[in-house]
C-alpha cells in the first residue's frame, strides 16, 4: 500500500458500488481512513468487506445526501469516529428515467436534482464548514461528461444536474482556496458500471455501441476514475484548483 494519504480521513458518498466503491478502495490503498456513505446498508457492507480484505481502513454510514439532517449526521459521525475530515468525494448520484424534456415527470426531475445537485451542495456545505475551521482540505465532486461538456437526448434532468455540479465546483473553488480548501471535479464518461447499460441491453450490445461512440473504443474502468480522484486528493494534485478533469476516452471531442 502507498502512503501518500497516510493519516488522512476521507468521506466518499455513493460508496456502495461502482465508481464510489473503487474510489474508496483506492483512497484506502493510498493510506487514508475511509468512511463510505449511501442509502443501502447491504451495499455499503460489501464495500467495507472489499476494502478491508485488501488491508484498508474503512467504515460505513447510511445517509441520504438529499436530506440535510442526514448529511449533518453523516459528517458528525465521521468526526466522532476519526476526529477530522481531510478529503471529501461527493459521488452520490442517480440517472433517473430517461425521457424527452416535455415528458419528464416532476417526480423524476425532483429525484435527480435532489440527489445529484442538492445532495452535492448539502455535502459541500457541511464539509466546507468543518474544513474552514480545521486548516483546510480537499473536495472532489464527481460530475459527468454529460451536462457542461456534451448532451444526449432524453437525459435533460441528469445533464442539468451535472452541469450545475461543475458550476458549484468552480464557485466553491474561488470561495474556499484562501482557507486552504481545494475544490475540483472529475467528469467521467461511459464507465463499466450498471449505470452504463441502456434498458434491455446486453454486455455485447453495450460493447458494440461504445466502439462506435467513443474514440478509445471501450468503456472506462472504475479504477481509472478512482486513480484520478486519488491524484487530485493528494499533494500530487496540489496546484489543481477549480478544475474539471474530463475522463471519457475522447467522447467529448468526437461530437
Amino acid at each position: 500500500m502507498a502512503e501518500d494519504l497516510d493519516g488522512k480521513v476521507a468521506l466518499v458518498t455513493g460508496g456502495g458500488s461502482g465508481i464510489g466503491r473503487a474510489i474508496a478502495a483506492a483512497l484506502a490503498a493510498d493510506g487514508a481512513a475511509v468512511v463510505v456513505a449511501g442509502r443501502r446498508q447491504g451495499a455499503l457492507d460489501e464495500t467495507v468487506a472489499h476494502v478491508s480484505a485488501d488491508g484498508g481502513t474503512v467504515s460505513a454510514e447510511t445517509a441520504d445526501v438529499s436530506k440535510a439532517d442526514d448529511v449533518s449526521r453523516l459528517v458528525d459521525a465521521v468526526l466522532e469516529r476519526h476526529g477530522e475530515l481531510n478529503i471529501a468525494v461527493n459521488n452520490a448520484a442517480t440517472v433517473g428515467k430517461g425521457a424527452p424534456l416535455d415528458e419528464v415527470s416532476e417526480e423524476v426531475w425532483d429525484q435527480v436534482i435532489s440527489t445529484n445537485l442538492t445532495g452535492t451542495w448539502l455535502c459541500m456545505k457541511a464539509e466546507i464548514a468543518h474544513m474552514r475551521k480545521h486548516g483546510g482540505g480537499v473536495i472532489v465532486n464527481i460530475g459527468s461528461n454529460l451536462g457542461a461538456h456534451m448532451v444526449r437526448p432524453r437525459m435533460g434532468a441528469y445533464a442539468a444536474s451535472k452541469a450545475a455540479v461543475n458550476a458549484l465546483t468552480r464557485v466553491a473553488a474561488i470561495e474556499c482556496i484562501d482557507d486552504g480548501i481545494r475544490v475540483n471535479s472529475i467528469s467521467p464518461g461511459a464507465t463499466d458500471t450498471e449505470m452504463s447499460f441502456r434498458p434491455g441491453e446486453s454486455e455485447e450490445d453495450r460493447a458494440a455501441r461504445i466502439r462506435e461512440a467513443i474514440p478509445i473504443r471501450r468503456l472506462g474502468t472504475v479504477e481509472e476514475i478512482a486513480g484520478a480522484v486519488v491524484w487530485m486528493a493528494s499533494d500530487r494534485g496540489a496546484f489543481a484548483v477549480g478544475q474539471d478533469f474530463v475522463l471519457d476516452g475522447g467522447a467529448t471531442i468526437a461530437v
